[in-house]
């Protein structure tokens, strides 16, 4: 009696007790997506993602075939989404869970996607952002330049500014922090008359002087092996001067007077071109809260996308409420070191290219 129990316990079919039972899977439920393309008037997805729908098709154009997956399986997220997905992170600088939902993408996907549109974009780069190069676009460069202020010569005209980011952390971290205090990557733009961005690093730390960028610089050995003949480049007291023409400490003639207003005047071009591109992505005077190398490869993003914008001509952002206020609050640090600077002893009057535009200024 005792083993017919057993024998009925062992081949008991209670499903409780059957670990062979097929399981039911839960069906996945997938976010809902919204093509802000088709959904949004111009205005509208312009305040969202800072560049007009003509831009944006335009830069989902020239980087769809790098991004769109193979297939349709999953729910794979269309280029589209994943291109105005970046976008807003860069028109917020926020976490990606709000990114992510307001396309309709969890966390984690926004986390994949984000980085390689960013790379994408930023490897535009080398079409987007160029100095001029055949005689005749350095011709017109200086056409364009000398129509400002008639300083001669330039095609360009240099400075650096701080972004604001997240300490790096790690045994090198405090590299990053600049004399304002806070840490930052300090970014060094060539800017063109055409408030387009012309040449960028983005690599240094915010510790590290202007003037050691640009000594490092493939510009400045692109300048010093004459590959623009006799341009020149403009920047502040901070650079040396050469191929770099800068401002003169202690103007004693008219002509040197005239040749520091006619510079000022010119090289006022590269602050113009910061301001329009904080305004259009504030998050640059902020902050940038994400990796280093994601937040390096975020700036040359901005970069490219600036010069988009230019090529089509778009309208200059005003500040938002309440933008304005927290920019001025965190600071940005200026950099013009003036009798402090290192290179201060190249800035001297007698140098030959110098010379030769106060004399052209005293005729």
């Amino acid at each position: 009696m005792e083993i017919q129990n057993i024998f009925d316990l062992i081949t008991s079919t209670d499903s409780s007790d059957n670990e062979f039972e097929p399981q039911v899977r839960r069906p996945r439920v997938f976010k809902e997506r919204r093509n802000y393309l088709l959904t949004m008037n111009n205005e509208e997805f312009k305040k969202l993602f800072r560049l007009s729908k003509n831009a944006v098709v335009h830069i989902i154009d020239q980087i769809r075939d790098k991004i769109a997956h193979r297939t349709d399986r999953n729910n794979a997220v269309s280029p589209e989404n994943q291109v105005v997905l970046t976008l807003r992170f860069y028109a917020l600088g926020t976490i990606y869970q709000a990114v992510g939902d307001f396309v309709g993408v969890s966390t984690a996907t926004a986390g994949r996607i984000i980085p390689r549109v960013t790379h994408e974009i930023a490897k535009m780069r080398k079409d987007i952002i160029r100095m001029p190069s055949t005689q005749e676009e350095i011709n017109q460069a200086k056409l364009n330049f000398f129509s400002i202020a008639k300083f001669p010569r330039v095609i360009g005209v240099i400075d650096c500014t701080h972004v604001n980011i997240l300490s790096p952390g790690g045994d090198n971290a405090e590299i990053f922090r600049n004399r304002k205090g806070y840490f930052s990557i300090n970014v060094q733009i060539v800017a063109g008359a055409d408030l387009k961005i012309k040449n960028i690093v983005a690599r240094w730390p915010g510790s590290a002087h202007d003037s050691n960028i640009f000594s490092n610089s493939r510009i400045r050995a692109q300048f010093e092996d004459n590959m623009f003949e006799d341009a020149l480049l403009l920047g502040d007291s901070g650079y040396r001067v050469s191929n770099y023409m800068t401002i003169l400490n202690e103007p004693r003639t008219e002509g040197e007077q005239l040749y520091n207003e006619s510079l000022i005047r010119t090289r006022n071009i590269v602050e113009r071109l910061f301001g329009v591109l904080k305004r259009r992505f504030p998050i640059i005077s902020l902050g940038i809260k994400s990796s280093l190398e994601l937040t390096q490869g975020i700036i040359v993003a901005y970069a490219v996308l600036h010069n988009i914008a230019r090529d089509f001509n778009e309208e200059e952002f005003e500040f938002e409420e309440g933008i304005q206020q927290l920019m001025q609050a965190s600071e940005e640090v200026n950099d013009n070191f003036n009798l402090e600077n290192p290179n201060n002893n190249f800035n001297q009057n007698n140098n030959p290219v110098r010379i030769a535009i106060i004399d052209y200024f005293e005729r």
